[in-house]
């Protein structure tokens, strides 16, 4: 199976800091085509889950094992240069939306599992900013509080936004998550480029869950998988 932690730990000595979401996919999906040889590599792959069209960051498959993958990059303002190539990076904002939608990963890589489309699945989450993975002291009364993701934090069952958030932070996220899993949250350092804003860490959420149609082995849903 993919070893993620030292997929990671590889790409961190090759990229220190990426432009956006989309090279941070494509980096990390390199780097595992180099490191597993054996396995083929997708990117943006179709799955139809509960009716409805989900694409994956990467779906890594052979004959025997299925894995998928979702990322997120978010980031604070941050200019630096690395090996004379310039990054301009962007105030993102919004975190409690870019909480919402890292914890909906999680959700769609159960129901993924679920429906016969992976044996493993992980969530990704890299950034510079700070807000993410620090507890606020007062993160108990935010709209937000129950997509917290900070170190340390578990998140299970149903989360819902709290009672009279606004219409404009849940426009397309109103929906309360379901998680089957309970996920213990563990912030790991990425890179750090000793410059204001310039220090990364990611969150690695693994999920892995047993099914009858492997149990039974029956193989991989092949018409839920696209």
């Amino acid at each position: 199976m993919i070893e993620i932690t030292n997929v990671l730990k590889k790409l961190s000595k090759k990229r220190l800091v990426f432009h956006s979401e989309a090279d941070f996919q494509h980096a990390l999906a390199w780097i595992i085509h180099e490191k597993y040889s054996g396995f083929n590599i997708r990117l943006e792959k179709r799955i139809i889950l509960k009716n409805k069209e989900v694409y994956f960051d990467i779906f890594a498959f052979n004959d025997n094992k299925a894995v998928v993958i979702e990322v997120k990059y978010k980031t604070e303002k941050f200019d630096t240069k690395v090996k004379n190539e310039e990054f301009n990076l962007k105030a993102q904002g919004a975190q409690d939306q870019g909480r919402y939608d890292f914890i909906k990963d999680i959700s769609r890589l159960e129901e993924a599992l679920k429906t016969g489309c992976g044996d493993a699945g992980f969530a990704i989450f890299l950034t510079n900013d700070e807000h993410y993975w620090k507890a606020s002291t007062r993160y108990l009364d935010t709209a937000d509080k129950a997509f917290r993701i900070h170190d340390g934090k578990t998140i299970k069952d149903k989360l819902s936004w709290k009672q009279g958030t606004s219409a404009g932070t849940m426009r397309g996220r109103a929906e309360p998550i379901i998680l089957e899993g309970e996920y213990i949250l563990n912030w790991k350092d990425y890179s750090n480029l000793e410059e204001q804003k310039g220090k990364f860490r990611y969150l690695l959420v693994e999920v892995n869950m047993a099914t009858s149609y492997n149990k039974a082995g029956n193989g991989r849903k092949q018409s839920a998988c696209g």
